[in-house]
């Protein structure tokens, strides 16, 4: 990394459209923000996977607001959920949080490249990450190498409910020249993606030195007022540490 690197922002994603399914229509949609309206895309469509991440996202009733998360690489890795007006929802694990998301769910986030060269991110959601994993659980090793289709939709019901699901094929492998172009899109998202992560890293970072502040600021107010009662210190401190928020060096 030169030294120059050191003072690059955080490229915007590199993604030119925000696929998701439509089961009513069996297609996948996008929204067009010139023209200010969804579109949808007639199958067949053929991608090449770049990069396969997870994230949450829903409807937070509360305030009324979308919820969001950071991407992540593994479900290993630590989930930052908020809703955009209600603000922070929780932090942790998937299989720690998944009961607390207020209405998030979650979502495979996939990087890919359409056909045109153009990269597009794909998420996915409940019977749809499914058909996915049915799809790529023998044979995900052809992903890097080989075109994916969208050739339609599968007709799907649980009880009373219908809904479609995308019927995803293999197409053929990619020429020389569709693999150089598959590079050059990856080290795109890649380049992007090395920033985001460090951003991310970042603002973690930052949360928990706020938490540890807040922290040692109630144990230092704890200490210095042992003849209150318990009810009057915790209002005593909860006053501290409003009033100290104005004071934070962040």
């Amino acid at each position: 990394m030169s030294r120059k690197d050191e003072f690059k922002s955080v490229s915007s994603n590199p993604a030119t459209k925000f696929l998701e399914w439509d089961s009513n229509s069996g297609s996948f949609k996008y929204y067009d923000k010139e023209a200010g309206q969804n579109k949808f895309v007639k199958s067949p469509f053929k991608f090449v996977v770049l990069k396969e991440l997870h994230t949450i996202k829903g409807w937070h009733g509360q305030s009324e607001s979308g919820i969001y998360s950071n991407e992540i690489s593994t479900m290993n890795e630590i989930l930052n959920v908020k809703s955009f007006k209600g603000g922070h929802i929780a932090s942790g694990l998937y299989r720690d949080i998944k009961d607390k998301l207020q209405g998030g769910n979650y979502h495979k986030s996939l990087y890919v490249m359409l056909g045109d060269g153009s990269v597009a991110n794909i998420s996915m959601k409940g019977a749809v990450v499914a058909r996915w994993g049915d799809f790529t659980q023998k044979c995900k090793n052809r992903l890097p190498d080989e075109w994916v289709a969208v050739t339609g939709h599968n007709d799907e019901k649980n009880g009373a409910v219908k809904y479609t699901t995308p019927k995803f094929e293999w197409k053929s492998s990619l020429t020389s020249e569709e693999g150089e172009m598959a590079d050059k899109a990856y080290d795109v998202v890649k380049e992007y993606m090395a920033g985001y992560f460090i951003k991310q890293a970042e603002e973690e970072a930052v949360a928990v030195s706020k938490e540890e502040l807040v922290e040692d600021k109630s144990a230092h107010i704890r200490s210095s007022v042992p003849a209150m009662k318990n009810e009057d210190a915790y209002h005593h401190a909860q006053s501290q540490q409003e009033d100290s928020y104005d004071d934070l060096p962040f």
